[in-house]
């Protein structure tokens, strides 16, 4: 079963005991620590010792790196010391990190930004470049905050808390992955929906009726109606017989219009509207032709309020 492995970094004889505590507890948790004093750094011949740690990040899934007072062995063709050159390699490589210094370490970390110019021998640390380093840090555009600490118990404590809400968020990110992955699929079958909506318009001369009733059974017409007269249930019809008798059905009566009008309509008396549909909307047989969404336009179907006939000329008003 794979785990995950923890690369532990830091200077060594000053902090040995700190790193066999910090082991400990990785081991405890049951992940698999990463410590060169311990062998688990598989070195060759063919570079420098410090190149095979760099390179054994890459495999490594967590950096805890601890700052102390000590600034440890140069890195070659470095200013920096190893420890340092090893975190600027897990932040190039984007893992995840985790940074404690010394308690000591931070307080004069913090006379030391205010005196940055100043020639000054440093009590918490051998070297001033271990503030500088740890002045770049803080400057990072990431978040990679500095925790602390004072024994190695205060190390242990904070990643347990750290990793246990990791385990957490990640618990709910894959619970999430199945909603990313519905939305997904359902937009997949959208896309799918237009493209055969789309090819069925343009083979919609096809004598097929099984794919005329599929388009049928989408017109546009049926939304239109349900929006303007506020119907709630599914309208569905074939002709313009059966619109009509649907709408007797809601008490429109079938008007008699011009022959040059461009609109079949109904009245309704008594709510006082008229339900008006172009005639581009069937067929000369009488048959609804088949229209598809993008071919819809506004205005196919309307409904108008019919106004009161004003009173006769000549009649009195009583008072």
């Amino acid at each position: 079963m794979a785990k995950p492995r923890i690369f532990v970094s830091s200077t060594y004889y000053d902090l040995k005991f700190v790193r066999a505590d910090l082991e400990r507890f990785i081991r405890d948790l049951g992940f698999d620590p990463v410590m060169f004093e311990r062998g688990h750094i598989p070195y060759g011949s063919a570079k420098p010792l410090e190149d095979y740690c760099y390179k054994e990040i890459e495999s490594c899934d967590i950096l805890v790196c601890i700052i102390g007072g000590k600034f440890g062995s140069e890195a070659k063709e470095s200013a920096h010391s190893i420890t340092q050159k090893e975190l600027r390699t897990a932040i190039e490589l984007s893992k995840q990190i985790y940074i404690f210094a010394e308690k000591a370490v931070l307080a004069e970390f913090r006379t030391y930004q205010r005196n940055k110019e100043a020639k000054v021998n440093w009590a918490a640390a051998d070297d001033v470049r271990i503030y500088k380093f740890i002045d770049e840090v803080y400057a990072l555009p990431i978040g990679n905050p500095v925790f602390p600490f004072e024994t190695s118990a205060d190390i242990t404590i904070l990643l347990q808390e750290q990793w246990a809400g990791l385990f957490q968020r990640l618990l709910l990110e894959s619970a999430h992955q199945k909603e990313v992955r519905l939305v997904s699929d359902l937009n997949t079958t959208v896309a799918t929906l237009n493209q055969l909506v789309t090819f069925l318009t343009e083979d919609k001369k096809n004598s097929d009726s099984a794919i005329r009733q599929i388009l049928q059974a989408s017109h546009p017409i049926f939304g239109e109606i349900k929006k303007l007269l506020q119907v709630q249930y599914r309208v569905f019809f074939t002709n313009l017989t059966e619109l009509t008798q649907w709408l007797s059905a809601r008490g429109f009566k079938e008007d008699i219009v011009p022959v040059e009008n461009e609109f079949y309509e109904w009245s309704n008396e008594k709510e006082k509207r008229r339900f008006l549909v172009h005639e581009d909307v069937f067929e000369e047989s009488g048959r609804l032709r088949t229209i598809t969404p993008e071919e819809w336009k506004k205005g196919l179907v309307q409904v108008e309020k019919i106004s009161d006939p004003p009173p006769p000329e000549g009649d009195d008003v009583p008072f």
